[in-house]
């Protein structure tokens, strides 16, 4: 009750004294980390779900923001610590939004009963190019080197694999591709990372408005 009350009686104030805090570094940190290895360890390894070229990209950028909230959380009353948190929360946030964009653009087409769709579109590719050159799919293949394609992210299950009851439960799930709501193909995988980096960036600058007005507030005084 007390921090809604201190929210309501003065939210930037408020929310300028939350990022001095641990709390909202952290939760940007483990939710940006945790869709990666739910991504990597269930959709991936343990249903058969390729990544494609945009989806290993939309890794990079995820893990690129959770490395910008483990940074700010060290010490997020330390100036450098935060300025790096919120650089690195905005360029995965922005990035991020073009590569799901991108996604949903070609998994709209590539499901399309227009013939046409595809016209004028890039696809995707095997070898992946990502920000300042890093060779990240030579360096750790099996979470960025891309192995699908593009807007077809049903699970391709190997000749040699058993799959066991649960196994059989989720592919046969998500057999028409990956959906929020797989029975009536609502929210495709880019149209949920392109509404999560949306939240993650509007919430970032919310916090860094109420940070800079309580800066120039502090100066004044």
């Amino acid at each position: 009750m007390g921090l809604w009350k201190n929210f309501k009686s003065s939210p930037i104030n408020t929310v300028a004294r939350w990022q001095d805090q641990r709390f909202l570094w952290l939760v940007m940190f483990v939710a940006m980390l945790g869709m990666v290895l739910l991504a990597h360890s269930f959709f991936q390894n343990y249903l058969h779900m390729a990544p494609c070229e945009q989806c290993v990209y939309i890794r990079f950028s995820m893990l690129i923001m959770a490395l910008g909230g483990l940074i700010a959380a060290i010490n997020p009353k330390n100036l450098i610590n935060k300025l790096i948190g919120y650089v690195f929360g905005f360029y995965g946030a922005l990035i991020g939004i073009g590569y799901s964009v991108k996604l949903r653009a070609i998994h709209k087409a590539v499901h399309s009963d227009d013939p046409f769709a595809m016209m004028g579109m890039q696809g995707c590719s095997t070898d992946p190019s990502f920000p300042f050159g890093l060779p990240l799919a030579e360096w750790a293949p099996d979470w960025f080197k891309p192995t699908g394609d593009c807007g077809y992210d049903a699970p391709v299950i190997p000749d040699d694999v058993t799959l066991s009851s649960i196994q059989e439960f989720f592919t046969n799930l998500y057999s028409e591709g990956w959906y929020l709501i797989p029975s009536m193909k609502f929210a495709d995988m880019a149209t949920c990372t392109l509404l999560a980096y949306v939240v993650a960036f509007v919430l970032l600058a919310v916090m860094f408005i109420c940070w800079i007005i309580n800066l120039l507030k502090a100066k004044k005084a």
